[in-house]
């Protein structure tokens, strides 16, 4: 039972618990069909925690994501953790992680994985309500760029392909910039809102949040939105490539249904579809006269940086 499969099947008996604090391990080792000392046994040896020292900690940190995301309050959040109150609750928070729920509620933190608990097995809440195992391997910065080159090589083989399906006077034919698949008739207000809402989507699809508020599109509005949403996500990215974790998944609450991604996946995501709006953008800047960003080419950025 200490292989994935092992371990996914024992935190299938546990999830089944979190919805109901008030059940013991002896109910979960029944519902697994084992004994109680077998349970114990089973659970501590593939998470390296007793079940109930787990358990405690999951509804815990799953908590600590609804005091960040919602608007219930502390109490309600507290009854749902298993505690009869909310002395009992802050008292338990404030020993994990070192500050009060309602100080955490004030100044949530950059991404919910910052409010995972430290554990030997790597198991942690998965908003908006499941468990995430541990990534089965480490994926380097090295291996993103990689991944987007080889994605590049074979949409182009791809793109090949498709074209020796046409005809010459087609092929020939001058291109009108076609964007159906990105934006539905981009104007230049519209691309750098979708810019910034990409940041801020993001952010909130790692905090466990809903979709964000993009209501404000004005030039000001999208230069606020940008200065906290940009600083943010580049910070995520900074954390990642610094923990190794482009592998790490999570889930996206903002989509229908919720969709699992890697944190890679989302990096790679975001530099492709922001170069394409970036290049129109730009675009559309140099047809109203303003030229000084060139043609926005990142080598020249890249270049000075290796220097």
């Amino acid at each position: 039972m200490t292989t994935t499969d092992g371990l996914t099947s024992i935190l299938d008996w546990v999830q089944t618990g979190l919805d109901d604090p008030a059940i013991s391990p002896a109910d979960l080792a029944a519902r697994a069909h084992l004994s109680r000392f077998h349970f114990d046994r089973l659970v501590a040896a593939a998470t390296g925690e007793p079940p109930g020292a787990l358990r405690r900690r999951l509804l815990l940190e799953r908590a600590a994501h609804r005091l960040t995301t919602g608007d219930r309050t502390i109490l309600d959040i507290a009854v749902e953790a298993g505690y009869g109150s909310h002395e009992a609750f802050t008292r338990a928070f404030l020993r994990s992680y070192g500050a009060t729920p309602t100080a955490v509620r004030r100044h949530p933190p950059l991404t919910f994985r910052e409010l995972e608990l430290p554990c030997p097995s790597g198991v942690h809440f998965q908003p908006p309500g499941g468990l995430r195992l541990p990534a089965a391997h480490q994926e380097t910065p090295m291996n993103v760029l990689q991944h987007l080159v080889d994605h590049h090589v074979e949409t182009l083989t791809a793109i090949i392909d498709r074209a020796a399906r046409l005809d010459e006077e087609t092929l020939d034919r001058p291109v009108t910039v076609s964007v159906e698949t990105i934006d539905d008739r981009p104007t230049l207000r519209s691309l750098i809102n979708a810019m910034v809402t990409q940041e801020e989507h993001w952010l909130s699809a790692l905090r466990g949040g809903a979709w964000p508020d993009e209501s404000d599109r004005s030039i000001g509005g999208l230069a606020a939105r940008h200065a906290v949403a940009g600083r943010d996500y580049r910070a995520f990215v900074a954390q990642t490539l610094a923990a190794g974790t482009l592998a790490d998944t999570f889930v996206d609450t903002t989509c229908t249904p919720p969709t699992t991604h890697t944190l890679g996946g989302i990096v790679g995501h975001v530099i492709t579809f922001a170069a394409v709006r970036r290049t129109l953008a730009i675009g559309a800047l140099h047809t109203a006269g303003v030229t000084d960003l060139g043609a926005g080419d990142p080598r020249p950025y890249l270049d000075a940086r290796a220097g």
